[in-house]
C-alpha cells in the first residue's frame, strides 16, 4: 500500500462502481473485497483505477460526493475522450459542462484531452482566455473547437 491512498465513502452500488471502474480503465484491477455476510453487498473494498490505489466503504447515504473531488482522466487524443465519455454514458452518467460527467454512484470525472492542457499553456494570455471561454460552452471536450479557438485568437 502507498503511504497515502484516496478512500471513497460511497452510498450503495460499490460493487457495480468498482467492476466499471476496472472494467473501463487499463491499469485497474480490485485487491480485495469485503463483503457483509456470504451473499451480501460488498462492505468495503481496496482497488486501482488507471494506475491509482483506492480504498472505498459502502457507508450509507451518510456520505455525498461533491465536485469538490474528482477524477482527472488524461486523454492522449479525441479518440480517448470520446471512448471514456461514452463509457460513463452508457453506465448512466450525467454530463454537466468543461468536460466534467457524474457517474451513476456520484463521482464526478473530469474527461481531458492532453491537447486542452497544452493549449492553456500558453504564454499568450488572448488565447488562453479564447481557449477557456470556448471549453466554457462544451459538456464533452472537443479538441477540434480548442484549437480554432486558439488560432483564431
Amino acid at each position: 500500500m502507498t503511504k497515502v491512498t484516496p478512500f471513497l465513502m460511497f452510498d450503495s452500488g460499490l460493487d457495480a462502481a468498482i467492476e466499471f471502474y476496472v472494467a473501463t480503465f487499463p491499469d485497474s484491477r480490485v485487491i480485495k473485497m469485503a463483503r457483509a455476510g456470504n451473499d451480501g453487498p460488498v462492505q468495503s473494498a481496496e482497488f486501482v483505477v488507471g494506475g491509482q490505489r483506492f480504498m472505498a466503504y459502502a457507508a450509507g447515504p451518510y456520505f455525498k460526493f461533491s465536485e469538490a473531488y474528482s477524477m482527472f482522466v488524461d486523454c492522449a487524443d479525441q479518440a480517448e475522450v470520446n471512448k471514456y465519455w461514452q463509457a460513463l454514458l452508457d453506465a448512466g452518467a450525467k454530463p454537466t459542462q468543461c468536460g466534467w460527467i457524474n457517474d451513476p454512484w456520484g463521482l464526478s470525472w473530469q474527461i481531458v484531452p492532453r491537447r486542452f492542457m497544452e493549449l492553456i499553456a500558453d504564454k499568450d494570455p488572448g488565447k488562453v482566455k479564447a481557449v477557456m471561454d470556448a471549453m466554457l460552452k462544451m459538456q464533452k471536450l472537443i479538441i477540434a473547437d480548442l484549437e480554432r479557438a486558439h488560432s483564431q485568437a
